[in-house]
């Protein structure tokens, strides 16, 4: 669990540089390292307050991210952590566990440089199929489909397998 949304957020520390190292799918997606990025969770958000938070209609997320004046300072420290050394234009400063599944919005625990995914062309911006994963567990989640937990655990897992390990299929 994580401490939740700050008002106002500081940049938080990040592992030492170096000490994160990127594991990767069969396919070579990328995934975190789990001792430096297991995930945390937003203590607002539980399977009985999923109406008022992340089920909300109007949206939850913007309300809660943190501004990016903190969240680039981060990204920056936390590619050290990883050895990330491509351009930080290519790559997204993730929550592993995601906002819309009430992920916590800025612990380090929570969050790494996302390189990208194989077949990105260099330049482009960031390609992140993980964002369509989220996106239809988080609609599993609102529909019932799927609990909170479960869903946060087999995306915090792998997000390559969390719809499969739910038994969502992607329709």
């Amino acid at each position: 669990m994580g401490p939740g949304p700050q008002h106002p957020y500081t940049v938080q520390a990040q592992p030492p540089a170096d000490s994160c190292h990127y594991r990767h799918t069969g396919d070579g997606q990328p995934l975190p390292d789990v001792s430096c990025t297991p995930g945390a969770l937003n203590p607002d958000v539980t399977q009985a307050s999923l109406a008022t938070t992340i089920c909300r209609k109007g949206g939850f997320t913007g309300g809660i991210r943190p501004p990016a004046n903190i969240t680039d300072k981060e990204k920056r420290a936390n590619a050290l952590s990883y050895g990330y050394t491509a351009s930080l234009h290519d790559a997204e400063y993730d929550h592993l566990v995601s906002l819309e599944l009430g992920g916590d919005p800025d612990d380090p625990r929570n969050l790494w440089v996302e390189p990208p995914s194989p077949g990105h062309r260099v330049g482009a911006g960031p390609n992140n199929p993980k964002d369509a994963v989220e996106t239809r567990l988080h609609t599993a989640v609102c529909a019932g489909r799927a609990t909170l937990s479960a869903a946060q655990q087999a995306i915090a897992t792998d997000w390559t397998t969390a719809e499969s390990t739910l038994g969502i299929s992607r329709d």
